[in-house]
């Protein structure tokens, strides 16, 4: 009963690290570039589905599109993106150097962390509460015991803490690469 639950909460485990991994920290992650929307050929398509990623050097991005004539269309959308940093179209590819953070920036990362982790487990939230509904309504339907409702609430809350103490973990992991010089 508590497996579909299960699956709910590791797709906001991995939202929320998808999420993180676009934060720009200093370092050169193709993640930051990867899902940009593209507009090219009559239709919006990610940047990743248009050109190859590469990392060359800790704080470079090097974007190589398989059709050069879409390079302006992908430097136009990664100007359009906003993420801080400035592409520099040579011709054949796309060049982006992440500066390194200043302490300001740094803390506003770490509160934009801080905001997505709190999404999360509002997420999280949200999904016990149903699941929690789920199984008083099962229990008022006879379909359970009362002693199964109370051991299966026992076990739904002991899962939401073990997530909660995930997401915690990942955020701190993420912060602290945040303000590693």
């Amino acid at each position: 009963m508590l497996d579909t639950y299960k699956s709910d909460l590791e797709k906001s485990l991995e939202n929320l690290k998808k999420e993180l991994a676009t934060l720009r920290v200093g370092r050169a992650n193709p993640m930051i570039v990867e899902n940009i929307l593209v507009d090219a050929y009559g239709s919006k398509m990610p940047i990743k589905q248009m050109a190859s990623i590469t990392v060359p050097e800790a704080r470079t991005i090097l974007v190589q599109p398989w059709d050069k004539a879409a390079a302006k269309d992908i430097e136009k959308a990664i100007q359009a993106a906003n993420i801080g940093i400035n592409p520099v179209n040579e011709g054949a590819q796309i060049r982006l150097t992440v500066a390194p953070l200043t302490e300001e920036s740094r803390k506003e990362l770490t509160r934009s962390v801080g905001e997505k982790m709190e999404k999360t487990r509002i997420a999280v939230r949200q999904i016990r509460d149903k699941e929690r509904d789920e199984i008083i309504k099962k229990e008022k339907n006879k379909e359970i015991t009362e002693d199964d409702k109370f051991n299966l609430q026992k076990k739904l809350d002991e899962i939401v803490k073990e997530y909660n103490d995930k997401i915690k973990e990942i955020s701190e992991k993420k912060e602290e690469e945040i303000m590693t010089i």
